[in-house]
């Protein structure tokens, strides 16, 4: 019988966020890990306190541990895209090229890296709208809602994520604006990531809705990274507003295979509780398979419906803003929760945190209703 020991963070979020202790990261014996893979996908959020020590290898190995086949960045080389937005913003470790850097300031030496300069994600480079700049320091926004996930190729979206906190700017907290139309807002800790449960956000589904979920999938677009590059973000960074500025598909890289195109299930299913997550990357659907066959391929279309499935999941009672502290360790169930950068920082403000995901060894397992849709990439 394992040790371990797991608190949830906010009994009011009974499924989102969970401290464990009494645990050895050095010697995890499989008892231990059993024990920590079952928290992990009960509370989909745990932070493990104190782990300094962990190395960029040790971080991969823990990661790897929940999916043993796994190899690869969860992106793999498509992050090498320059024009992919997310390009800027991470930086890979020489010796461990499964583990990204990611931070904010400028980072002189770390782990290989020399001389880095690290930028945080603003909203203002991403949104079609921005907070005024005077107010930039005590309001931000949610950045972009998001799976981490290729979404491409034969990448499938990573189980598991590991984000190690190294060096923490502290001391003042930001309140985050929705601006859009609602007055919602939520007072974070400076430099938080949001995180919302895929669960919840099914369970705020009406009738009509759920069964809509539960029988359809979601289409992404090509290199969707690159094709979204030139367009803008909804103010609740929950995905693009339709202006037709995506690039072309005839502007993106060729797409060597049919099935490079990835269509996979609105909703997934929890490997130990069996609930059923709504998981729609936002920001890069671009079509909706029916079951009956029929394919909604308006984009604009596709945008509203997948926006009317998920705001109800990101009201402000319903997300956790993880307070981080220098050594925390967290790791997130990639297949039941959405996250977001989050925070405006001031120059000096120095952030270094380290980030591990690996491309799954299985795509993720949806309702047994939802069946296979048609390729289409035209």
């Amino acid at each position: 019988m394992s040790a371990i020991t797991v608190s949830p963070i906010n009994p009011a979020k009974p499924d989102l966020g969970a401290l464990v202790d009494n645990i050895n990261l050095d010697n995890l014996s499989d008892t231990d890990f059993d024990a920590l893979s079952t928290a992990l996908y009960t509370y989909n959020v745990i932070c493990i306190r104190n782990q300094s020590k962990c190395t960029p290898k040790a971080q991969a190995e823990l990661t790897r541990r929940f999916d043993p086949t796994a190899r690869s960045y969860g992106h793999g080389k498509t992050i090498d895209a320059k024009r992919s937005i997310l390009h800027p913003d991470l930086k890979t470790i020489p010796h461990q090229p499964e583990v990204q850097v990611i931070g904010n300031g400028f980072i002189p030496a770390y782990e290989g890296l020399q001389n880095v300069t690290l930028k945080h994600p603003h909203h203002r480079t991403f949104h079609r709208t921005a907070i005024p700049e005077a107010q930039d320091l005590a309001f931000t926004r949610f950045y972009r809602w998001h799976i981490d996930a290729a979404l491409y190729g034969d990448l499938h979206p990573p189980l598991v994520t590991s984000l190690l906190a190294v060096q923490v700017p502290r001391g003042r907290t930001q309140t985050v604006l929705y601006d859009d139309g609602s007055d919602d807002r939520l007072d974070v800790p400076l430099g938080t990531t949001a995180f919302v449960s895929g669960y919840a956000m099914f369970d705020k589904l009406s009738p009509e809705q759920r069964a809509l979920a539960m029988t359809s999938r979601v289409e992404y677009a090509p290199h969707p990274y690159v094709w979204i590059s030139t367009a803008k973000s909804r103010s609740d960074g929950l995905g693009m507003v339709s202006e037709g500025k995506e690039v072309p598909l005839n502007g993106l890289p060729p797409v060597d295979r049919a099935t490079d195109i990835q269509i996979l299930p609105m909703v997934w299913r929890n490997p130990v509780t069996g609930r059923f997550a709504l998981q729609i990357h936002p920001a890069v659907v671009r079509k909706i398979h029916l079951r009956d066959g029929r394919v909604v391929d308006d984009l604009a279309e596709v945008r509203d419906i997948v926006h009317d499935l998920q705001r109800p999941g990101i009201a402000p009672e319903l997300v956790y803003a993880h307070d981080w502290r220098e050594g925390d360790l967290v790791l997130f169930n990639n297949h039941g929760v959405l996250h977001s950068v989050v925070g405006a920082f001031d120059r000096d403000e120095v952030r270094l945190f380290r980030q591990c995901n690996l491309a799954a060894s299985r795509p993720p397992v949806g309702p047994e209703a939802v069946e296979s849709a048609p390729v289409s990439v035209a």
